[in-house]
């Protein structure tokens, strides 16, 4: 199972790498419920994420992010310390702070310059990001970290980012797959191929064959044949 999950991980970072731009080190954009789900399955997120990512990381929250830990007590706490161990990106609210997820989410707008990935629990944050393009969404589910499958909106900004023809062939193949899963295709290509009409037989074969009239022998074979029969006859007298 875990084999399985890294090959679609690495199918789907392909496919953010390729059209979108996303490089190394990955930023992961963490919010407090991502954090206090890692604490609750006991997931060690700075070990594992890297891994499951198969490349470098750097994890990274907002001051409005740890400031919501804050103000909800003990009963966060843990989830606090870890948020506290990661990078704080500049977001703009310092002096007015927003909600954790009104501000992850102005910080993968407009096109999510930055390439984050969102690191959330958050259902009401999660929806808002699924109607953008280009941004990678990760949770957790069963003691496990899971990395979603490209928006309908992810794919279907594809035209618009490059014309197919600079899309290598492996690549192609990977989009329309995942177009088919969301749904944006009616039906498939192979669907599509015309199949061939069975017909009647090959009127050549119905065609009775022609048979050969056997040769008669010639009259000099006919010679050839009684002058042997008599040659026969004079080297054998009768007594």
């Amino acid at each position: 199972m875990k084999i399985k999950r890294q090959k679609t991980a690495r199918k789907l970072i392909s496919f953010y790498k390729h059209n979108y731009g996303f490089r190394e080190p990955f930023q992961i954009l963490l919010d407090g419920t991502f954090c206090q789900a890692a604490l609750k399955n006991k997931i060690q997120i700075k070990e594992q994420m890297p891994k499951y990512l198969m490349g470098e990381v750097q994890m990274c929250t907002t001051s409005c992010v740890l400031k919501e830990l804050e103000s909800l007590g003990k009963e966060l706490y843990g989830a606090k310390l870890i948020a506290q161990r990661f990078q704080v990106r500049n977001c703009g609210h310092f002096k007015n702070p927003e909600s954790a997820s009104n501000c992850l989410l102005s910080m993968v707008k407009n096109n999510n310059l930055h390439h984050y990935f969102v690191a959330t629990q958050d259902q009401h944050l999660t929806t808002k990001i699924k109607k953008l393009s280009g941004i990678p969404l990760m949770y957790i589910v069963q003691n496990t970290m899971v990395l979603e499958k490209p928006s309908s909106k992810s794919i279907a900004q594809l035209p618009s980012l490059h014309s197919e023809q600079f899309v290598p062939v492996h690549q192609q193949k990977t989009i329309q797959h995942l177009k088919e899963e969301q749904g944006l295709v009616k039906e498939s290509e192979s669907q599509r191929k015309k199949r061939k009409r069975k017909g009647g037989p090959n009127p050549l074969s119905c065609l009775k064959k022609k048979v050969k009239p056997t040769q008669q022998p010639t009259k000099e074979k006919k010679q050839s044949r009684s002058s042997k029969k008599r040659r026969t006859a004079q080297s054998n007298p009768t007594i």
